[in-house]
């Protein structure tokens, strides 16, 4: 039987040394699906390896746009890579731990170039699958919190599909979905209730879906919130 992943050869868009990048090999089956979109798969976690990252110099990012940087971009990043050594190798298997560890320097490189918010949200929010897999419930919390403040960033300044694939619906009900989930109970109803109230999201019947069963449940726990006396955010 063939092993789950397998080997490449990449070059380094920073420092043009070549290092090696691990793949998951054919679809994975999926067992589930969050109502965040966090996908569960049978055997390997793909998100383990959605992150390159260089040994020779340690830069990190998405595999979709690992060598899409501008002059300006690499220039940045290797000037403050410049007299750091670096040591690390990520390379074959990983575990959950090195996973989340390539996702933070995926974010730091993300930060540093000031790349698209859209795409420091879609970091954080596979950062907060991560720890959810390991029921790191504190971690997840904090990690889906800035993805919705970075998906809140992108819907208002970056042009439409975010990301290249999420319609203003779609990122709208992330929006609302990660507020609700870490208990931003009224943030969370006002961007669920314009998902369910938009004529162009019933364009989109399992978005539209999702956002109505997230708004009953967001009320239902800001009511319940209420009436113990706690605040809605």
């Amino acid at each position: 039987m063939a092993e789950p992943t397998y080997s490449v050869e990449k070059e380094c868009p920073v420092c043009q040394q070549k290092f090696n990048v691990t793949r998951t090999r054919g679809r994975q089956v999926l067992v589930k699906q969050d109502s965040d979109l966090c996908s569960h798969f049978q055997g390997i976690n793909p998100y383990y390896y959605t992150i390159w990252v260089c040994s020779n110099c340690g830069y990190a990012a998405a595999d979709t746009y690992f060598d899409e940087l501008s002059v300006a971009a690499k220039d940045k990043i290797a000037k403050f890579l410049t007299a750091r050594k670096v040591n690390v190798n990520y390379s074959g298997e990983r575990t959950r731990d090195q996973a989340i560890a390539t996702y933070k320097l995926a974010i730091f490189f993300a930060d540093l170039i000031a790349a698209p918010a859209s795409r420091l949200a879609e970091l954080y929010l596979k950062l907060g699958w991560l720890y959810r897999e390991g029921e790191d419930a504190e971690e997840e919390q904090a990690a889906l919190t800035k993805a919705g403040e970075y998906y809140e960033q992108a819907l208002i300044r970056e042009r439409l599909p975010i990301g290249g694939t999420l319609s203003e619906a779609a990122v709208s009900y992330l929006i609302g979905e990660l507020a609700r989930r870490v208990g931003q109970h009224e943030k969370a109803l006002l961007y669920l209730g314009k998902v369910v109230g938009s004529p162009t999201a019933k364009l989109e019947p399992r978005v539209v879906s999702l956002a109505r069963d997230a708004w009953h449940e967001a009320r239902a726990a800001r009511d319940q919130g209420k009436e113990a006396g706690v605040g809605g955010e």
